[in-house]
């Protein structure tokens, strides 16, 4: 038997081996010739090429991404492939999104193919919610269950976008079993109209029967000129197609000029039901919140109590808010979808509303319960307790780093694929190769797999793990700062807060240093090409290349001068850079307060665009936890939002500044 000493060296040595195939597994190699032919093989598949993609197979073979080109060979060839060929291919990869993927568009074409037996058998082995796929196997199912089979699709309807081919059979059973009626046809007109999806509406606006039917004539009269037709209103007032056609020309003005609508709609509004007014009315005051129209709280004031669809909804709150009228504002949440309800925004907007009645007791309970969630509301609720920097002592429980676990981890088949489809710069495959391998995970499960991309230089994927803990966590790794001396250097040079710039960058591009958006931002600051341009002419950066853009020192250094350029001439006040980082400059301040000044947290409430709104929410809330991480003076979020001025220089003005 091996003595003490002689196992501890073997157990020394075997950990020494582990690591170096961690490290080994970790270092993202050169790109090869089989990596070469692996791309072209995805150019096959993206462009229909199934002779070259055949050809490029056999040399892939042992590749670590050949099941790819497995699967793309089976997604070309399955309106004839055989079933064992697919099930083989299913079986190998199972439990990995190719194989989950496969299935959905195997079952898809086994359904154009007739192939109705095999479907029954296969159907139920999909999960996920793909409507096409519902639908296909509702049709299947009403067949053998009749009408209970048909009511999980009937949601489906009521959807202002486009759905699929294979779901018009179901719908038309439905139909004919006065599951949907034409009420429910023009209901969906309506969503189609709201969603600005005219196509669509106007292909329902046509199916409906008699005098209930719009024709593409009607349609086109509107369209030509919806203002002109608005003010003119001359609508059949006696059909309900008629009605139907007035509030499409209504919606279609007021989506961009609520106020010019409203004119229009005030000469015409007691023609129509008092359902069709009560629904006219709330649209005319949505787009006027939306469009920050001072007349909008008074509009929806006007429409009686709060209800409609939940977009209506939360912009009333939202109007109600900018106009500080607290006991509307609470009115509104109450009215709201009880899930909804639960969400932290309304959660800590309520807490305000109370507080404002006079309610402190009930105000602060809200407040404790939403503080330790630590996001932008989060930090905010903290702040209404006046709990400061204490609310940023946070237990912070790091995973030892376990060379053994580590390499375990990296040496797994599904990592080593997420590795190199982020080398292939792959990374739609690369994230949902990710989240399939780390779903399910403890969270000492995934603090392993932040580890391992941490160190990996993976850092999107790093972060992405660490914010899934629920119990145990690692707050240097959620917030991970990479690139410290480039960060570090452009704060200095440019004169922008560093905490700032690490909060930008973490969200623009979770520090991937080459990664380009679809409209062509790139690097960790997601600088434009043409903005990068006009950095480096107003830095006297005569040895700029646009080539050079995704480079850390450059990117960060311009990022910063760009955002400071704009930070001076918005009045040192992040929320708004950061709009206008996102959005633009001439957007941010045509969002500004017409009059009055405006408290910073309604103002980020009440940017109109969906994404900008959430980008500088997680901004901001990154920045006070970057400020923690670096160890500078607490700064609370309440104080880095401030207040915003009214309008000073117009807003087209500063556009025109804009590269």
């Amino acid at each position: 038997m091996p003595s003490s000493r002689t196992r501890s060296i073997v157990k020394r040595l075997a950990q020494h081996v582990l690591t170096a195939v961690a490290l080994a597994c970790v270092a993202l190699p050169a790109l090869g010739q089989s990596d070469a032919d692996l791309l072209r093989a995805k150019d096959a598949f993206d462009r229909g090429d199934r002779r070259r993609l055949d050809a490029l197979a056999p040399v892939l073979k042992g590749h670590i991404l050949e099941p790819y080109v497995a699967y793309w060979q089976l997604r070309l060839a399955l309106d004839d492939v055989d079933a064992d060929t697919v099930q083989g291919f299913l079986a190998r990869n199972a439990g990995s999104p190719l194989a989950d993927r496969l299935r959905v568009e195997w079952l898809k074409a086994l359904a154009r193919r007739g192939a109705f037996d095999l479907f029954d058998r296969e159907i139920d082995n999909v999960a996920g919610d793909d409507l096409e796929l519902a639908c296909l196997a509702l049709q299947r199912k009403d067949r053998k269950l009749g009408d209970a089979a048909l009511e999980p699709v009937r949601s489906a309807w009521f959807t202002g976008q486009t759905t699929p081919d294979a779901c018009d059979p179901v719908f038309a059973s439905l139909f004919a079993r006065d599951r949907l009626t034409n009420a429910d046809r023009r209901a969906r007109m309506r969503l189609a109209s709201e969603a600005g999806n005219v196509r669509l509406a106007q292909a329902l606006g046509s199916d409906q029967p008699g005098n209930e039917r719009i024709t593409a004539h009607e349609f086109a009269q509107v369209d030509r000129d919806p203002a002109r037709a608005l003010a003119k209103a001359s609508f059949a007032w006696r059909t309900p197609s008629g009605h139907d056609l007035a509030l499409y020309a209504l919606e279609r003005v007021a989506r961009k000029d609520a106020a010019a609508a409203r004119t229009a709609w005030l000469k015409m509004r007691d023609r129509l039901t008092p359902d069709e007014r009560a629904y006219g009315d709330r649209r005319i005051a949505y787009h006027a919140a939306r469009q920050l129209d001072p007349a909008a709280f008074d509009w929806y004031q006007r429409a009686g109590a709060p209800g409609g669809s939940t977009d209506e909804i939360t912009w009333r709150i939202r109007a109600a808010l900018r106009a500080r009228a607290w006991g509307d504002a609470a009115a509104a949440i109450a009215a709201l979808p009880p899930a909804e309800q639960r969400e932290p925004a309304w959660r800590y907007w309520k807490a305000r509303a109370l507080a404002a009645e006079g309610r402190a007791d009930e105000a602060r309970a809200l407040y404790a319960a939403l503080a330790p969630e630590l996001g932008f509301y989060g930090l905010l609720a903290g702040d209404a307790l006046g709990r400061g920097a204490e609310q940023l002592r946070l237990r912070s429980e790091p995973l030892a780093a376990d060379a053994i676990a580590l390499g375990t981890f990296a040496a797994r088949y599904d990592v080593r694929r997420v590795a190199k489809l982020l080398e292939l710069d792959m990374r739609p495959e690369a994230l949902r190769e990710w989240s399939y391998a780390t779903r399910g995970q403890t969270d000492e499960g995934l603090l392993l797999a932040a580890e391992y991309a941490r160190r990996a230089g993976l850092y999107d994927r790093a972060i992405n793990a660490a914010e899934r803990t629920t119990a145990r966590h690692d707050y240097g790794l959620r917030y991970l700062a990479p690139f410290q001396a480039e960060f570090a250097a452009a704060a200095r040079d440019q004169g922008v807060d560093e905490a700032l710039l690490y909060g930008i960058a973490r969200q623009e591009s979770r520090f991937v240093p080459d990664i380009v958006s679809s409209a062509g931002a790139v690097g960790l600051m997601q600088l434009m090409p043409s903005t990068a341009r006009w950095v480096a002419v107003k830095l006297a950066r005569t040895d700029f290349k646009p080539a050079h853009i995704a480079s850390v020192e450059l990117n960060t250094q311009f990022g910063a001068y760009y955002f400071r350029y704009w930070h001076d001439r918005f009045d040192q006040r992040p929320a708004l850079t950061a709009a206008a980082y996102n959005a633009g400059p001439g957007r941010a301040q045509s969002w500004r307060p017409a009059a009055a000044p405006l408290e910073g947290a309604i103002w980020v409430e009440t940017i109109p665009f969906n994404e900008t709104r959430d980008y500088v929410k997680k901004v901001l809330a990154n920045t006070v936890m970057y400020a923690r991480a670096l160890n500078q003076p607490y700064v609370s979020l309440t104080d880095r939002l401030g207040i915003v001025a009214p309008r000073g220089a117009d807003a087209a003005a500063l556009a025109a500044q804009t590269p």
